[in-house]
């Protein structure tokens, strides 16, 4: 397991005579700080994970990801690794194999199987969801 520090750079500077910068550089580290109050974080996960904050369409199918199975949903993305993919959504979802659409920067679209296995409640009313991919769609 690999561990990383979430640490107060230096000239982060909380009294009352810092400039602005330094007062919203100060607070933004103290909610980084308050989001793992012991200053570090266990990764469980033995692959990187890659910021993925686009838009991605979800096609629910059957369970060997042959044929579709009801409308597509479009997500927010979150998180992208070569395992897999978590997203945000504003209501359950009612499926839990789907193919997951992604756009690639050259304008293809790239097709995987994921099997959603996760999921939870935000505070912000919207949900947080995850799961493994399983193959290229057919």
């Amino acid at each position: 397991m690999s561990a990383t520090l979430i640490e107060r750079p230096a000239g982060c500077d909380t009294r009352q005579e810092a400039s602005p910068d330094e007062r919203i550089r100060s607070r933004v580290w103290s909610l980084l700080a308050g989001m793992d109050p012991r200053g570090h974080h266990l990764e469980r996960r033995a692959g990187a994970r890659y910021p993925y904050p686009y838009l991605v369409r979800l096609t629910p199918v059957v369970a060997r990801g042959e044929a579709p199975r009801g409308e597509p949903v479009i997500v927010v993305g979150r998180y992208l690794s070569e395992g897999g993919f978590s997203f945000y959504h504003p209501k359950p979802l009612p499926f839990r194999r789907v193919v997951a659409t992604l756009d690639t920067a050259s304008g293809l679209r790239l097709e995987l199987l994921l099997d959603v296995t996760w999921c939870r409640f935000t505070r912000q009313g919207w949900y947080e969801s995850g799961g493994r991919f399983l193959d290229a769609a057919p």
